[in-house]
């Protein structure tokens, strides 16, 4: 009898075992998705430098069309950098390569960045942050394109959407605030704005149409 109990104890605890795995890794799956596809705040430990950092890491662009570059805004020692993380070559460990990049329809801006001296697919700048930080919280995707040591060009469209609070998160690590004027919360599209307004009365839409009219006018 007793060893009957014990049995049915071991294929309990057993049954149990095996669901809180697959529920594990069920969990990993799901965290591994979310970061494949959205933007993220994440802490993680230099080996190197035995420092501890923080990043807000971009989704993969979309596979098929574009190569496979991720974006990354970085606070390692109070000091912020600006990353891109391709899977090929974009040249020599330590040397400098032009990156460009397009917000939304804007005009271009080429920068540039250099390779860190322990990989040949792994670039970054740690000057004008601020600035390429407050171009990508005004728009809703970025276009990049790097032109390679082979003379290949390394192309990709990320969107924005998401971005601003882990952004915000890393500058907050390294002490920096962008001014409120420099803050767009890119979250809210003009498909949003269309939904919403035809949810309005008509009274309603010609006060609100009325008030952007002003808007426009004053900034102008």
């Amino acid at each position: 009898m007793k060893c009957r109990c014990l049995l049915s104890i071991c294929r309990a605890l057993n049954k149990a075992m095996l669901m809180l795995l697959i529920s594990s890794s069920a969990t990993v799956v799901a965290q591994t998705a979310q970061d494949l596809n959205a933007w993220t705040y994440q802490k993680e430990w230099d080996k190197l430098t035995n420092l501890n950092y923080s990043l807000a890491r971009s989704p993969l662009p979309e596979r098929g069309l574009y190569d496979n570059l991720r974006l990354e805004v970085i606070c390692k020692d109070n000091r912020l950098e600006f990353v891109v993380d391709a899977n090929s070559l974009i040249t020599s460990q330590g040397r400098v390569f032009d990156f460009e990049y397009q917000i939304d329809k804007n005009q271009p801006v080429i920068i540039q960045m250099r390779t860190f001296a322990d990989t040949k697919r792994r670039g970054y700048t740690d000057e004008q942050i601020e600035r390429i930080v407050k171009d990508m919280l005004s728009g809703q995707s970025i276009f990049i394109r790097i032109n390679t040591l082979i003379r290949t060009v390394l192309s990709g469209a990320i969107p924005l959407d998401g971005a601003a609070k882990p952004v915000h998160r890393v500058l907050a690590d390294c002490g920096v605030r962008l001014p409120d004027h420099a803050i767009v919360d890119v979250s809210y599209s003009l498909a949003d704005f269309e939904r919403d307004f035809k949810q309005l009365t008509p009274e309603q839409q010609r006060h609100l149409l009325i008030r952007i009219k002003k808007i426009l006018h004053d900034i102008q």
